[in-house]
């Protein structure tokens, strides 16, 4: 199992940028793919973005020219760079992680983080 630390939220205004960061330690995957997911209060969680070993990545069309995902492996670190925010991007966002080379934030993932709160004002 992958232990997943989050990082990086916070408030902005809209039109700011936040980079998230996702600490993983433990058990490490060859083949894995990562997401970064978000809930906002009584909403259903959505995916944003994911990215695999080789470094393939998909986002969801609300987020796409705006959010980068990025990993650093040597750092065995996650980012997520937000920019252009938007007041509907306020949520929890959390990240995840699971072994395999299927990548889609549709799929199943075995570990998850506590979350990190971004809230965005107009």
């Amino acid at each position: 199992q992958v232990q997943l630390v989050e990082s990086g939220g916070g408030s902005v205004q809209a039109g700011g940028s936040l980079r998230l960061s996702c600490a993983a330690s433990g058990h490490t995957y060859s083949r894995y793919c990562m997401g970064w997911f978000r809930q906002a209060p009584g909403k259903e969680r959505e995916g944003v973005a994911t990215i695999d070993a080789f470094g393939r990545t998909s986002y969801a069309d609300s987020v796409k020219g705006r959010f980068t995902i990025s990993q650093d492996n040597a750092k065995n670190t996650l980012y997520l760079q937000m920019n252009s925010l938007k007041p509907e991007d306020t949520a929890m966002y959390y990240c995840a992680a699971v072994a395999g080379d299927y990548c889609s934030t549709r799929r199943y993932f075995s570990d998850w983080g506590q979350g990190t709160q971004v809230t965005v004002s107009s």
